[in-house]
């Protein structure tokens, strides 16, 4: 069974306009519709048994809607949804506990879109809120490709946040800090932090040629994935894909690559995974 951690769709009657518009924007081919059937219909190609979406609340006063939607979807077809907090979300704590009271079992941010710096107080309040209410939290981390120069999650600032912050378990996204990764390093230290490989192996697949440079198309070396994941332990190393921005069949295949151990694969592929979202048999 191999759980892809790190997915995004969206509801049916937005989804391929999202993605359309989310293509162009950025110049990212896209691999499904952004639809929870098109991801269930990659997931079979890739031979992908479970799949979590992981949702953006960019505004703030939608992260309860957005949360009874996720929780309405959990689990159908192999498709797990997380919750989703804005870090000005009103009503914080209420909002955080009623998501765990659904049976969320994380939340997903992204402080580029949210326009917050990760450790601004406003995160340091949703961080603990999710934290006493058992629930991980997911987060962007480093760059952003649709974002130039821009980085409100930085090592750095992760790094201050989680000084700050009660217990809470922590995913960094992107192998701890896209395109800041001799900086990730730095974050191993944290027991309770892990990192996800989403849109960190093999190449950027934009959709305009020559709209990248060819020193911007590679992601992160395979050593320095198999080294960056030794560092952490691949008990806290989660696979995943960043879909539809990334294929999931090819991140899989080059994931089965490198040379892990049979238990560093399992751990990664759906172990560490299945134990996050209480689905360990």
């Amino acid at each position: 069974m191999v759980v892809d951690f790190h997915t995004h769709t969206f509801p049916d009657k937005i989804a391929a306009a999202t993605v359309a518009h989310m293509s162009g924007a950025s110049r990212l081919t896209a691999y499904t519709e952004g639809s929870d059937a098109s991801l269930e219909a990659s997931m079979a190609r890739a031979g992908i048994g479970r799949s979590v979406v992981l949702p953006v609340v960019t505004n703030p006063e939608k992260a309860g809607s957005i949360n009874r939607f996720s929780a309405g979807h959990n689990g159908v077809n192999g498709i797990y949804h997380l919750g989703g907090m804005h870090p000005a979300t009103p009503e914080m704590k209420r909002e955080t506990a009623a998501a765990a009271a659904l049976g969320l079992k994380g939340l997903k941010v992204h402080p580029v879109y949210q326009r917050t710096d990760f450790n601004d107080p406003a995160f340091l309040r949703l961080l603990d809120a999710a934290g006493e209410n058992g629930l991980f939290v997911v987060t962007h981390a480093g760059l952003d490709v649709g974002f130039p120069g821009q980085c409100q999650s930085s090592v750095e600032k992760i790094e201050d946040a989680l000084r700050q912050v009660g217990p809470v378990t922590l995913v960094l996204a992107h192998m701890g800090a896209w395109r800041q990764w001799e900086r990730a390093y730095d974050l191993a230290r944290f027991p309770n932090v892990y990192i996800d490989a989403a849109f960190s192996l093999g190449r950027i697949k934009p959709t305009e040629p020559g709209y990248y440079k060819e020193e911007e198309l590679p992601l992160l070396p395979d050593a320095e994935f198999v080294r960056l994941t030794r560092a952490f332990g691949a008990h806290r190393v989660l696979f995943g894909t960043d879909s539809p921005w990334a294929s999931q069949k090819e991140t899989l295949e080059n994931f089965l690559r490198l040379p892990f151990t049979k238990e560093e694969q399992e751990r990664i592929l759906h172990k560490n995974a299945e134990a996050l979202l209480g689905l360990e048999e």
